[in-house]
């Protein structure tokens, strides 16, 4: 789908394909490559109540706890002609992640002699950034934007019938430039600290859905918030 309106906003707008060479864009800019580490806390605010369940019958009623996950993320960012709009690629690895269960083969943890199987899960998603705040206006110190995102990865619906699936989600990203004090040719420059505000708004668990052993008394929290790093990898000085 993206595919689609990026060629007819090609053909619609014959002057954004044809930049001058002095600012390295036709329509798409030059993309950056970034890695970011990140800590992501999930279930921000209103996590929900859930049943753990053993043959059906309830063991006990709990809320679920903030959980801090360790992400590592890949991002190719395309800034466009367009003012304020940009795109981003990201693919992202949780690589220390723990499960009982291996949900490819169902094979469990105890059937292969160990305490938990190592959930590294891979995500990706597509971005559609809105810049509120550039560079220029607070003197290189802040950036922040606003994000629509397409997101895929693992189901978590009693009632995907999918692997993977699709999920929008919602992103206010704030990034500080750390070392903005630094001179232009310095790498560090170019390095970020950076928050995000993220909502998930479809594919998370329902009230009364059940997923593996637990049953949901409330619909799961959509809310959390990731401190990343950003360190760029290609132009090294963007």
């Amino acid at each position: 789908m993206l595919c689609v309106v990026l060629f007819a906003a090609g053909i619609l707008s014959p002057g954004l394909l044809y930049a001058q060479e002095s600012d390295g864009c036709a329509w798409l800019c030059k993309p950056e490559l970034k890695i970011e580490p990140t800590v992501t806390i999930e279930h921000l605010f209103s996590p929900a109540r859930v049943e753990i369940l053993s043959d059906g019958a309830v063991l006990e009623t709990v809320r679920q706890e903030r959980e801090r996950v360790f992400e590592l993320i890949v991002s190719l960012d395309i800034p466009t002609e367009i003012p304020r709009v940009g795109f981003t690629f990201e693919t992202i690895l949780v690589p220390f992640g723990e499960t009982g269960e291996n949900p490819f083969t169902g094979v469990t943890a105890n059937q292969l002699g160990r305490t938990f199987i190592r959930n590294n899960g891979i995500e990706v998603e597509l971005e559609l950034n809105l810049v509120i705040l550039e560079p220029e206006q607070t003197g290189g110190w802040v950036e922040s934007h606003f994000d629509i995102v397409d997101k895929i990865s693992t189901a978590e619906r009693q009632t995907d019938a999918s692997v993977y699936t699709h999920k929008l989600n919602f992103e206010l990203d704030t990034a500080l430039f750390l070392f903005n004090f630094l001179p232009e040719d310095n790498w560090l420059r170019n390095v970020e600290l950076e928050a995000s505000l993220d909502f998930v708004a479809t594919g998370l668990p329902r009230a009364a859905e059940i997923i593996g052993d637990k049953r949901f008394l409330d619909d799961a929290s959509p809310w959390s918030l990731s401190i990343v790093a950003v360190f760029p990898l290609a132009p090294l000085s963007p």
